[in-house]
């Protein structure tokens, strides 16, 4: 078993499993995952089929390869901790907050300690739980090294408001960025599809399977 995962299994697709959905054919063989974690593992790359990324509501067909591989998990425990970033902006319901380049959004394998959650946790008396333990208040985030605004919720309907919103393109995103070499184009229309690589999940890759991007430059 590779050391990098505490259990791997595989499952080869019959004719008679063939037409069920992804995740409801792995809560049916592994029993001891919810359909909620099951879900996560896909989005996250831990499952794969036939070496591709998939979506939880893919219909696996006869021949199928499917492997899982689950990660070993950390017990954390939050508290908050004091962490450098500035609120813009608060209200009942939402803060708005400046990330500084540097900062981790929320714990994760590598950084469990002195993230933005961590902080927030710290400065904010309130904070939504709909994204979980290690997420609260956490609805959208940017990468580690950029740095922009970031909209937290402060509770439940905030929170689905706020997600809504993002899930219904009602959000604008803009970023500044530098870049390396000469544009033939002043600006443009960069439209693909995105999706975690399918080996290194910490990147970000070009797939048929991804969810779709669309991105407007201007130099």
């Amino acid at each position: 078993m590779s050391q990098d995962y505490k259990e791997i299994h595989t499952f080869k697709i019959s004719e008679i499993e063939a037409g069920e959905r992804l995740d409801v054919f792995l809560k049916e063989k592994l029993p001891n995952l919810s359909r909620t974690r099951i879900k996560n593992l896909i989005e996250n790359s831990y499952i794969l089929v036939n070496t591709k990324i998939s979506k939880p509501s893919y219909k696996i067909k006869p021949g199928d390869i499917i492997e899982v591989r689950l990660p070993y998990e950390k017990e954390i425990e939050l508290k908050p901790q004091e962490v450098e970033f500035e609120i813009l902006y608060e209200d009942n319901d939402i803060a708005v907050i400046n990330k500084p380049a540097g900062l981790v959004v929320h714990p994760a394998p590598g950084h469990y300690e002195n993230t933005l959650v961590h902080g927030l946790l710290l400065r904010l008396k309130n904070l939504s739980g709909i994204g979980g333990k290690l997420r609260p208040g956490i609805v959208h985030r940017l990468d580690k090294d950029t740095s922009g605004i970031m909209l937290i919720a402060k509770n439940d309907f905030s929170h689905n408001t706020l997600v809504t919103a993002f899930k219904n393109k009602e959000v604008e995103k803009e970023y500044i960025a530098i870049c390396y070499g000469i544009f033939k184009m002043k600006k443009g229309k960069i439209e693909t599809f995105l999706g975690r690589h399918p080996v290194n999940r910490k990147k970000i890759a070009v797939l048929k399977e991804g969810k779709l991007a669309i991105t407007l430059y201007e130099v």
